[in-house]
């Protein structure tokens, strides 16, 4: 029986898809997850039990190796930003390919990448660190507006504020210091939740890149569209679609870009996730994560293989990560597009109605409502979830980015304003 070591929170949403994709392929899963570790295995499934956090990766290393002794593992896969540091560990401690720790831990934090691609001397804003409890003039003078505030080790674009001035610099700079003040973010113990990073604002389209690498080489499964401007105050990302409508040239640009960051941050194989923005000077890649794309979003991606065989992006990865060739495999050529729901303000939600009427769009694959009833929500750049995903499909990418739209604009969504505790 071949193992794959999967490592995630419990509440990932990829879990799940992971599950059905090793199911089809014979593949055995073993869960590396931040449940109780003071409880026997209570899921009775032989997880291991971690805590996502720097001081505990030596309480891992030592628990994978006795779980390792009585099954061994021939791969490792991860889900989240400190999910895929573990995993580096883990491939290391057992002598199977992955990608190195230095680079994962790099990866997730945006001023060390920063730091890297500017000694490789890829292309990249003016940047600099700043600790949250210093004044303004800590910034470095000189430093043009716009520009950008973003935590160093947060995903999904949360704390991500422009500021057009010194005045709504303080601003942001404040407003993300309270967020990495609450308690369930200190209790991920960052060392780095002190300070931020803060770069020069880049115009222009943004786009993602989903892919492997294999021995140090990139190879690009997907590059995705972004059709709503991203520009501020905050980024919320809404629409990705496949294929690019961009010009095979301009994709390939946006892939060398890529592969040139994967190299300068040390990754060497597996997943990697990149965001990159493209303007008339050429291409800057704002991050690339040692992990594949997060939620549900990779649904939207379907690989066709020898023998008429059709795997998700879940069967792809398991392969990759037992050492199997993936050059038989090519993306599905229909066009396909996820929508993040996002939150339209803060509050308590009670039901979506309408979803059936979503789904009746034609070229709606599915509407996912992931939001629970009586939880609390908070849009970005302050909360860290969506209402739910919708999925759509067509022959062109312009008619799933609509198809996407029509459905958003069917949904009604119920979300009580919260009491105020006095």
């Amino acid at each position: 029986m071949r193992r794959v070591l999967l490592i995630a929170t419990t509440t990932g949403y990829q879990i799940r898809a992971f599950g059905e994709a090793a199911e089809r392929l014979g593949v055995e899963l073993v869960f590396a997850t931040d449940r109780c570790h003071r409880l026997d295995d209570p899921w009775r499934d032989g997880a291991i039990p971690v805590r996502f956090q720097n001081d505990a990766e030596a309480a891992f290393l030592e628990a994978l190796g006795e779980a390792a002794r009585h099954r061994p593992l021939h791969g490792v896969l991860a889900v989240g930003d400190r999910p895929a540091v573990f995993a580096a560990l883990a491939c290391e401690a057992l002598g199977l390919p992955g990608h190195p720790p230095a680079a994962a831990r790099a990866s997730g934090n945006k001023l060390e990448t920063r730091r890297r691609f500017a000694a490789a001397g890829l292309p990249g804003p003016a940047f600099c660190e700043v600790m949250l409890d210093s004044a303004l003039d800590a910034v470095r003078p000189g430093f043009e507006f716009p520009c950008v505030v973003k935590p160093l080790a947060l995903s999904g674009s949360r704390g991500v504020i422009r500021a057009d001035d010194p005045e709504t610099l303080h601003a942001a700079l404040e407003r993300v210091q309270r967020l990495l003040s609450r308690p369930d973010i200190r209790a991920r113990r960052d060392p780095s939740d002190d300070r931020v990073v803060l770069e020069a604002f880049i115009p222009g389209r943004e786009y993602a890149l989903e892919g492997v690498v294999e021995d140090g080489t990139l190879r690009v499964l997907a590059v995705f569209d972004k059709p709503n401007p991203l520009d501020g105050p905050f980024f919320e990302e809404s629409i990705y679609v496949t294929p690019s409508a961009q010009s095979a040239v301009e994709q390939r640009r946006m892939e060398q870009a890529v592969a040139d960051a994967v190299g300068a941050l040390g990754l060497r194989h597996g997943p990697v996730h990149a965001e990159c923005r493209v303007n008339e000077v050429g291409v800057f890649v704002l991050e690339v994560a040692a992990r594949p794309i997060g939620g549900l979003c990779s649904q939207v991606l379907r690989f066709q293989g020898p023998g008429d065989v059709v795997l998700p992006l879940e069967g792809l990865l398991l392969r990759h990560a037992l050492g199997e060739p993936l050059s038989g495999y090519r993306r599905e050529t229909d066009a396909s597009a996820v929508m993040m729901i996002p939150i339209p303000r803060a509050g308590v939600y009670r039901r979506t109605n309408a979803v059936g009427a979503a789904r009746a769009v034609a070229g709606i694959v599915d509407v996912v409502m992931t939001a629970k009833p009586d939880q609390r929500l908070e849009p970005l750049p302050d909360g860290a979830s969506y209402l739910g995903f919708i999925f759509a499909r067509c022959g062109r990418p312009a008619e799933a980015v609509t198809a996407l739209r029509q459905a958003h604009a069917r949904l009604r969504v119920v979300i009580d304003t919260p009491v105020p505790v006095v």
